[in-house]
């Protein structure tokens, strides 16, 4: 073992060893195949008689080149001196400034080797040559001066380890030898620990009875593996109690880490001995019974069966039923095909909840009527329809109440509504969808001889819940459909009548089951759709489209806190005023709901998120540069590993600019840079009506009040009429009822001279309603039409700030129409100032907001000449004393 005080020459050639650390009194052996290692030991070791000295300096791996050489200044602190490049404490730089491929970021400590053995050998076919070297570590040095001789480096050391009289002088240290005593005290039990695994661990304990303790320090940790980071710390560990101190807390992590995996191994060893035991005692017992005649395990599943369907509460007349299932399946053999579906049948009927309900709480109608106020904003009508129905429910719990169908357009709120509703009689909710619902055997079941056969959508998810009296919500009620399977919306007929569901009979099940307890809330989009038989048993509530004021509120109560906490932000970060939510609801959004706006919202969100996660990766790369960790003597060295290492020089000046990130504002600039250009414009109507021909209507979609141009003209042809924009058969006997009555009123309105004129001899009429993917049909666009021909045979614009709705019959009569709320709302966001309504509509009236109504000039006629003489300016073309 080489002494401490071994003297050091002036210069020693510097090897560099990649990632790893060499400390002294630890053997390691290398294998050379650069070109500068190669060279190194060549003139240094090899053309030697004397196996001289050689320094060992650690580096780093990397990519980048670094363009200064200035060895740093090491640290007597025992602390790791692995820190950021370019120039900072504990590290040199090299580059080979004639190629630019090989650089070397070294610590500027390292430990003086000596080689205890060479071997030389060439590769084939490459002809290389390659030295193996086997090192052993001396003692500490630190760098004073780098240089290059040729194309490897030498240094001027230092040596920093004790001389001999320093280390006798120290040895008489008290603190010294207490550390000692815990350092070799920790060594011995790890190596209790290690003896009953090594048979190598003899040799180990005499060196822990001869080998000095500071030389011990080094051997033991160098003999396990721990990060590049530690080994630095220990090369810098100068100062002896330093030394001992961290050595004493490696080996005794080492020592901690072995026990617990014993621990671990122990406790999975038995835990496999004990599941070994158990299946070998059942491999014989089934054994035995099979000898015996006598395998009950499916007996044993089939009495568990049995008491779990004794548990299940089921009535008399099913339980009779089930014990003749139950009987026949004790006869059936599990291999018979029909073993399983009788099984599986027979769960089903154990786990549904046949008695089972939820308790429900005293009813508080002040907190109901606060919960509906908190999560829904408006709704005025609604929410007190909901609040009579639990009102009733509360004086008569087993009231049949009626069956609760929401119906509007999509993203106002209806299955919230139904879920509030169960949250107020603290009962389950669950939703069952309907929307694309053609088969009758999702409502009613399959019956139990198909193959793959399952109980319909109500049982199924009274089985999920496990109570028999939730609230059910039938959503999108309106979407089913029929065909050669039969007809969903009919099987709902016996769900919703509360004299039949007593006894609602599902396919699979094949016995009833009690639905009376459930109570049923329907959503719908539209109500035509659903078949009349249907309507009738249910109360349906319409949930009218928001005003923008509404959806103002609603943004800034509802929507943009659930954005910010959807997106991981909070107002501190992202900030939208409610001049820009009124921005986007006029130029982003016409729609009845508010999913759009949400949407929209999201966006901003998004925009902001990205911003806020580059400010936070800038910060924590400025605050915590993690080191990288290596392992001591990793085998690939051994195995031909390189011994010089290329390092990535990180530079220091790390913006830290987002340390206090200050709230993002919303403006215009980024409303437009987000959700691109403004979609729409309050001159959109203005434009579209520009010539004769042209008129805005009003109509009623699923999404909701819609404005709808529709658009005349005239061209040379056989007086035939054209249609075009996925027209329904309705909207087109509009249109032949339209024009009929334009031609035999053509004299009174000034179209023709006389009366026996015909207007179309010679041409064609094309009337075309625009947005043609999208299908149109209803009686609402009978006085539209009307308008459209007289502007284009009077060659008379249509007032732009005017829109219209109503059928009229044969006669010239205005007829009243439905969705009068919805269609004043869509003219009100189109920008539109007056509404042409059937007076027979003007009790609608009542439902529409009061200042949307300010806003609007309503104009309500009888008559289709009343319709024109308000919708041409200056009144309409009709003739002196004419009589329509």
């Amino acid at each position: 073992m080489a002494d401490a005080a071994v003297e050091l020459p002036g210069r020693l050639a510097i090897l560099p060893f990649r990632n790893k650390v060499l400390l002294p009194g630890a053997i390691v052996r290398i294998r050379c195949t650069n070109p500068s290692s190669v060279k190194l030991v060549e003139q240094e070791l090899w053309q030697r008689e004397e196996k001289g000295l050689i320094g060992v300096l650690p580096v780093h791996d990397s990519e980048a080149a670094g363009s200064l050489l200035s060895p740093g200044v090491g640290s007597d602190s025992g602390e790791g001196g692995s820190k950021a490049p370019g120039g900072s404490a504990g590290e040199s730089t090299k580059q080979d400034t004639k190629n630019g491929k090989e650089t070397i970021h070294w610590h500027s400590r390292g430990v003086a080797a000596r080689a205890l053995h060479l071997s030389r050998g060439v590769e084939k076919p490459s002809g290389r040559v390659t030295y193996i070297v086997v090192l052993e570590g001396l003692c500490r040095f630190s760098v004073q001066e780098l240089s290059a001789r040729g194309s490897y480096h030498v240094a001027r050391v230092s040596r920093l380890d004790m001389t001999k009289t320093e280390l006798e002088h120290a040895e008489q240290d008290p603190d010294l030898i207490a550390l000692s005593r815990q350092f070799k005290a920790t060594a011995m039990e790890l190596i209790s620990v290690l003896e009953q695994k090594q048979k190598t661990v003899g040799r180990t304990k005499v060196l822990l009875e001869t080998v000095p303790v500071y030389r011990l320090a080094d051997i033991f940790v160098a003999s396990f593996e721990i990060s590049f980071e530690e080994q630095l710390s220990m090369l810098d560990s100068v100062d002896l109690k330093v030394r001992l101190s961290k050595a004493t807390e490696l080996v005794d992590r080492h020592l901690q880490s072995i026990l617990v995996a014993e621990k671990i191994t122990q406790k999975v060893e038995g835990q496999l001995s004990k599941s070994q035991k158990e299946f070998l005692l059942r491999q014989q017992m089934r054994a035995i019974k099979e000898e015996l005649g006598d395998n009950d395990d499916d007996e044993d599943d089939v009495a568990a069966l049995e008491r779990k369907m004794q548990n299940a509460g089921m009535p008399a007349n099913i339980w009779k039923h089930a014990q003749r299932e139950l009987r026949r399946l004790r006869k059936m053999q599990p291999q018979q095909p029909g073993y399983s579906s009788s099984r599986t049948y027979l769960e089903l009927l154990a786990e549904l909840p046949w008695q089972k309900v939820s308790e429900e709480r005293e009813l508080d109608l002040r907190a109901a009527k606060e919960s509906l106020d908190r999560d829904h904003y408006g709704l005025t009508k609604v929410k007190q329809r909901i609040i009579e129905y639990l009102a009733v429910r509360k004086l008569k719990p087993d009231a049949r109440g009626p069956v609760l169908c929401f119906v509007g357009p999509p993203g106002v709120g209806k299955t919230s509504l139904a879920s509030s509703i169960a949250k107020a009689l603290n009962r389950k909710f669950i939703r069952i969808s309907l929307g694309g619902v053609k088969d009758e055997a999702d409502i009613r079941g399959h019956r139990r001889t198909y193959i793959g056969s399952m109980p319909g959508r109500l049982i199924d998810g009274l089985k999920r819940v496990s109570v028999s009296n939730p609230v059910m919500l039938l959503d999108e009620i309106d979407k089913t459909g029929s065909d050669v399977r039969g007809d969903p919306a009919s099987a709902l007929l016996e769900v919703l009548d509360p004299e039949q569901n007593k006894t609602f009979n599902d396919h699979y099940l094949n016995v009833p089951f009690d639905l009376s307890k459930v109570i049923f809330v329907a959503t719908a989009n539209r109500m035509q759709p659903i078949p009349p038989p249907l309507l009738d048993r249910m109360e349906v509530i319409e949930l009218p489209g928001y005003t923008p004021e509404e959806k103002l509120k609603i943004a800034m109560k509802h929507l943009i806190p659930r954005v910010l906490e959807q997106h991981g932000l909070s107002s501190t970060y992202l900030q939208i005023p409610e001049a820009m939510v009124r921005l986007i609801i006029e130029r982003y959004t016409r729609e009845a709901g508010v999913r759009n706006l949400e949407r929209n919202l999201a966006a901003l969100a998004r925009a902001a998120a990205v911003k806020v996660a580059e400010q936070d990766s800038a910060l924590r790369l400025g605050k915590e540069i993690q080191p990288i960790t290596t392992t001591l003597l990793d085998s690939r060295l051994a195995d031909g590993g390189e011994v010089e290492m290329e390092v990535i020089p990180m530079g220091q000046d790390i913006s830290n600019t987002y340390e206090n990130p200050s709230p993002m504002i919303v403006d215009e600039a980024m409303l437009e840079k987000v959700l691109g250009p403004p979609r729409f414009d309050d001159s959109e109507a203005a434009d579209r009506v520009a010539s004769p021909g042209v008129s805005v209507g009003l109509v009623w979609t699923s999404f909701g009040g819609e404005v709808q141009f529709v658009e005349a003209t005239a061209m040379v042809g056989k007086g035939d009429l054209h249609l075009t924009g996925q027209l329904g058969d309705v909207i087109k006997e509009s249109a032949q009822l339209a024009l009929t009555w334009v031609r035999a009123r053509a004299a009174d309105l000034n179209l023709s001279p006389t009366s026996d004129i015909n207007l179309l001899e010679s041409r064609d009429i094309h009337i075309h309603f625009p947005a043609g993917a999208v299908p149109k049909d209803g009686p609402s666009a009978g006085v539209t039409l009307v308008t459209s021909l007289v502007s284009l045979f009077s060659h008379r614009k249509v007032r732009a700030d005017t829109a219209m709705t109503g059928e009229m019959t044969l006669r010239g009569l205005v007829l009243p129409v439905g969705g009068v709320k919805d269609k004043v709302l869509a003219a009100h966001r189109y920008g539109i100032k007056r509404v042409i309504l059937p007076e027979r509509n003007m009790k609608d009236l009542a439902e529409v907001p009061a200042p949307i109504l300010s806003g609007l000039e309503i104009l309500l006629v009888k008559r289709i000449e009343e319709v024109l003489d308000h919708a041409f300016e200056g009144g309409c073309p009709l003739r002196p004393h004419s009589k329509l």
